[in-house]
């Protein structure tokens, strides 16, 4: 899903959702975000393997999506901290069934493969 889909006003209620989490790394981060405000460098420890590049992308788009808020402390070294918005939050809530079906297709599959 390309990122233009996350402004398209002629898309159904689930392709609007979905394109403003569509992505390796955005519904770990909403994920994470729930437990918190984090500083990027936690959320990179948290999730190995995505780059600092990536990470600042994905923010900077959830952010322009009214799903995170970027604070900046005025200290040396500047401190940024990210957390859910109240918008943000709502979909963390939406997308908590969806993750409990994905669970249990999880399972389900775990249970065929030892089964076979």
């Amino acid at each position: 899903m390309t990122r233009s889909r996350a402004r398209d006003l002629n898309v159904c209620g689930v392709t609007a959702a979905i394109a403003v989490i569509d992505g390796k790394w955005k519904t770990s981060l909403l994920w994470l975000l729930e437990s918190g405000p984090h500083r990027p460098a936690e959320l990179r420890r948290r999730l190995p393997g995505l780059t600092e590049k990536v990470l600042t992308q994905a923010l900077r788009e959830m952010e322009s999506d009214g799903l995170v808020h970027r604070e900046v402390h005025d200290v040396l070294p500047l401190k940024t901290v990210y957390s859910l918005t109240p918008f943000g939050r709502d979909l963390a809530e939406a997308v908590a069934p969806l993750s409990d079906w994905g669970h249990r297709r999880l399972e389900k599959l775990a249970a065929a493969r030892s089964a076979s």
